[in-house]
C-alpha cells in the first residue's frame, strides 16, 4: 500500500507507527483508519515485530477527526467513515465482541502502546485508550471532545473508559468533554507515565524493547487475550483456562529458555 497519512516503520523488534498529517494534527481521516488498520496487519503477520508503538508527527498526536470530514458529514446527511469496503483486519476472529472498529486491537497477539507525544481528543483519545498502555509528553491534552460536538460517546468508549480508571471518572470525562492535561491523566489512571515531550517516544521505544527482549512472545500474546477475554466472563473460567495454559506453555522450548536464563543471571534468548 502506498503510504501518505501514516508511516510505518520497523526499529529491530518494534514496529512504530506514526500517524503523518503533522500540519492538521494528525486528524483522523478515513485513509488515515485505512492505512493504520493496514499497517497493523502487517506488524502482526511480521515473525521480528514482538511489540507496536503508535504516536504523532510533529507536535500532536491526533486532534480527533478532520474539520473537513465532519463538515462532509453535515453535508451528506449522515455519517461516511471514507473507508473502503476491504478495510486491513488485524485482529479480527479471536473473539466476536473484538471484530469491530478500534476493538479489534484487543485481538492483537503483539502489545500495542501509546506515545502520546502531543493533543488526543475524540477518535485520538478513543485510539490511545485502546492501545495497551499509554504513555504522555508533559502538558500534553485529552479530551474525549464529543459533547461539543453533539456526538455520542465514541467507538465503545463508554465501555472502555470506565474499565480503564472507574465510572465515576470515566462519567466526568464523558459527559463535561473538558480538557485534561498528561499529568491530571496520570493520576487518573487514564495513562501509565509521563515524560518530557522531547522524551516520550524514546521512553516509549525503550520499554518497547524490554519486552521485547525480556519477555517470551507466547506469554505477550497469551497475556494480552487473558486480560481482554476475561473482562466478558467470570473469575472462575479465568483460573481454569491460566491453569490449562501453564500446563502447555511449561512443555514448550522458551520456558526451559526463561528458568536457564533465571538460573544462570543472563538475558533470556527466546524463539
Amino acid at each position: 500500500m502506498e503510504l501518505g497519512a501514516i508511516r510505518y516503520e520497523l526499529d529491530g523488534p518494534v514496529a512504530l507507527v506514526t500517524l503523518d498529517r503533522p500540519h492538521r494534527l494528525n486528524a483522523w481521516t478515513g485513509r488515515m483508519h485505512t492505512e493504520y488498520r493496514w499497517a497493523l496487519e502487517q506488524a502482526e503477520r511480521a515473525e521480528e515485530v514482538r511489540v507496536v508503538v503508535v504516536t504523532g508527527a510533529g507536535r500532536g498526536f491526533c486532534a480527533g477527526a478532520d474539520s473537513a470530514a465532519l463538515e462532509g458529514h453535515v453535508a451528506k446527511g449522515g455519517y461516511d467513515p471514507g473507508t473502503p469496503d476491504d478495510l486491513a483486519r488485524p485482529g479480527f476472529g479471536v473473539r466476536a465482541e473484538f471484530d469491530a472498529s478500534f476493538a479489534f486491537h484487543f485481538g492483537l497477539t503483539k502489545p500495542v502502546i501509546a506515545a502520546v507525544n502531543g493533543a488526543a481528543a475524540g477518535v485520538g483519545l478513543v485510539l490511545a485508550c485502546y492501545c495497551d498502555l499509554r504513555f504522555a509528553a508533559a502538558g500534553a491534552k485529552l479530551t474525549t471532545a464529543h459533547g461539543r460536538l453533539n456526538l455520542p460517546a465514541e467507538y465503545g468508549l463508554s465501555w472502555l473508559l470506565p474499565r480503564l480508571i472507574g465510572v465515576g471518572r470515566a462519567m466526568d470525562l464523558l459527559l463535561s468533554s473538558r480538557v485534561v492535561q498528561a499529568e491530571e491523566a496520570l493520576e487518573l489512571g487514564l495513562v501509565n507515565q509521563v515524560h518530557p515531550p522531547e522524551e516520550v517516544l524514546p521512553a516509549t521505544l525503550a520499554y518497547a524493547r524490554d519486552l521485547a527482549e525480556r519477555v517470551a512472545p507466547r506469554s505477550l500474546a497469551e497475556t494480552k487475550r487473558q486480560v481482554y477475554t476475561d473482562l466478558h466472563r467470570d473469575v472462575g473460567t479465568s483460573v481454569r483456562e491460566a491453569e490449562a495454559l501453564l500446563e502447555e506453555m511449561m512443555r514448550e522450548p522458551d520456558f526451559a529458555e526463561g528458568v536457564a536464563a533465571l538460573t544462570e543471571k543472563r538475558p533470556p534468548r527466546f524463539g
